[in-house]
């Protein structure tokens, strides 16, 4: 019998993707959650769930106890860094020290923003926990330029930041990935996955309308601050990149 695998942020947009593919790899999860409800079948299998808030430290206790690997993805617009630190912390008191596997995000240091300094920060509690650990970095999910994409085309115009270059992925790819590096040994820092091309966000709003059938004019607008994202500092490093495209993502969505 394999002792369970923790995943934090398991309801999200990547670990809706996550914790089924743990599953089909014959793991036992265990999800830690706010709310503590039983949310297995969204998963369409037996999954535990522990109620916990890591930014409180309620509940991490009782969430590593016994786990193998933690795979840290719970994610926000504030608190990561201190969400990060409790649960390191907790992980490290164990007697199994469990492997702690982090998916973080291409360019973290390129971009000032509160988002970027705080994962950075959180990848730091990572390397100097007592644990052994992975850190990857992704580029940002289709998900997230389409709900973006979306939100701006309410506009009789819509505008973009001029220049701002993106590679980003499809999330079951980046669970795919992570699955490989949770059921692996520790490896430190493995190589940036992002999707398969480069655009801008210009052009990724232009392929939304067209799949939408929607005519309307972008604008792409030049905004301070912007500098390191249009020298590329978002794309990830290397040739390894995911399979499926932007179009084939829109399909799936709008078709």
């Amino acid at each position: 019998m394999t002792s369970p695998i923790l995943v934090t942020g398991g309801t999200g947009t990547l670990g809706r993707f996550l914790v089924p593919r743990l599953r089909d790899a014959g793991r036992d999860v265990r999800v830690l959650s706010r709310s503590g409800h039983d949310h297995g079948k969204e998963h369409g299998r037996d999954v535990e769930f522990v109620r916990g808030d890591l930014l409180t430290g309620e509940g991490i206790n009782a969430a590593v106890k016994g786990v193998s690997v933690v795979l840290h993805c719970a994610s926000g617009k504030k608190g990561d860094e201190a969400a990060t630190g409790n649960l390191v912390e907790v992980a490290a008191r164990q007697a199994a020290r469990p492997h702690l596997v982090y998916p973080s995000v291409v360019g973290v240091e390129a971009l000032s923003l509160g988002y970027f300094r705080a994962k950075l920060r959180s990848e730091q509690a990572v390397t100097d926990s007592e644990l052994p650990w992975t850190i990857a970095r992704f580029t940002q999910f289709y998900d997230y330029i389409f709900s973006g994409a979306r939100s701006m085309a309410k506009m009789p115009v819509v505008p973009v930041p001029a220049g701002f270059r993106v590679q980003p992925i499809d999330p079951d790819e980046v669970a795919a990935r992570l699955v490989e590096l949770a059921l692996g040994d520790p490896a430190g820092r493995v190589a940036d996955l992002g999707g398969p091309q480069e655009s801008t966000w210009a052009d990724m709003v232009r392929a939304y309308l067209r799949a939408g059938r929607r005519r309307k004019p972008v604008l792409p607008v030049r905004l301070p601050g912007l500098a390191k994202v249009r020298a590329g500092h978002l794309l990830p490093a290397g040739p390894v990149t995911g399979r499926k495209t932007w179009e084939e993502f829109l399909t799936e969505k709008l078709h």
